[in-house]
């Protein structure tokens, strides 16, 4: 069972969770990403759930984040439909060995493949550099390489509770050599249904709180389509250092939650 707050429990817990959920939609919209990275840490802490029951309410709330991110890119014309096929196929058949290890591996050593996941998703912007207006030029090859960024993002989606899209946009940056606009936009769209496999089968299995991921998710759709706009405000540079910068204090913040738990 999850330590999630209820009806019986102090509602001032509630306020901070919804501020949570706008904080992951203005990131997600920024920079691509479901708002895991954020929603996670921020669940363990404020909603007292493990890093378990964090992770998968994390899928739920990534649903309507990815909806309206994706739309607010597409409208944009910043989202590539033929890159995101392939990247789906990879990505479902992902989730599901991401969240079935979920399921199965000890929860001690989850916070450290948290802090793994970052660390490369650092380093992988510090090898590429990103552009602005690159489009899709498909190939066979591209084609296997989005499959293959699609299954990593997958099984990162379920086991981590991030919807992927830290993988998927420097992924499909480096792999294919898209532009960083069209990456995230494209990453909302393969999140959905990734997103959404993966909560099927946590809240089928009750290591999910729906009610807990659906207010965080409302809020962060709301605030998702702000940060979208500020990104095409900012330069690719700009907008990898930041995101760079987010990441370190996220390994800095679960490091030194798993020292306390351990």
């Amino acid at each position: 069972m999850s330590t999630l707050p209820d009806a019986e429990e102090p509602v001032r817990r509630w306020p901070a969770i919804v501020l949570m959920g706008l904080g992951a939609g203005f990131l997600a919209g920024l920079f691509g990403v479901g708002g895991g990275l954020v929603i996670v840490p921020a669940l363990m802490a404020f909603a007292g759930m493990d890093q378990r029951h964090a992770a998968a309410t994390s899928l739920v709330a990534i649903v309507p984040t990815s909806i309206v991110g994706a739309v607010s890119y597409g409208v944009q014309g910043q989202v590539s439909l033929v890159a995101a096929v392939f990247l789906i196929g990879g990505s479902l058949t992902g989730a599901q060995i991401g969240v079935r290890l979920l399921r199965t591996l000890p929860a001690r050593i989850l916070p450290w493949i948290f802090v793994a996941f970052a660390v490369f998703v650092i380093i992988s912007q510090q090898i590429m550099v990103p552009v602005r207006d690159a489009g899709l030029t498909l190939t066979p090859a591209s084609a296997a390489a989005l499959i293959g960024v699609g299954l990593v993002a997958g099984v990162l989606s379920g086991l981590v509770g991030v919807g992927g899209g830290a993988v998927i946009v420097p992924g499909a940056q480096f792999a294919v050599g898209v532009g960083d606009l069209l990456a995230r936009g494209t990453s909302l769209v393969v999140m959905l249904p990734t997103a959404l496999s993966g909560t099927i089968t946590n809240l089928r299995h009750g290591i999910a709180d729906l009610r807990v991921g659906v207010v965080v998710g409302v809020a962060s759709a709301a605030a998702s389509p702000l940060g979208s706009v500020v990104a095409g405000l900012v330069s690719p540079r700009t907008g990898s250092v930041l995101f760079n910068l987010f990441l370190v204090y996220v390994i800095v913040s679960t490091l030194l939650r798993a020292r306390r738990a351990g």
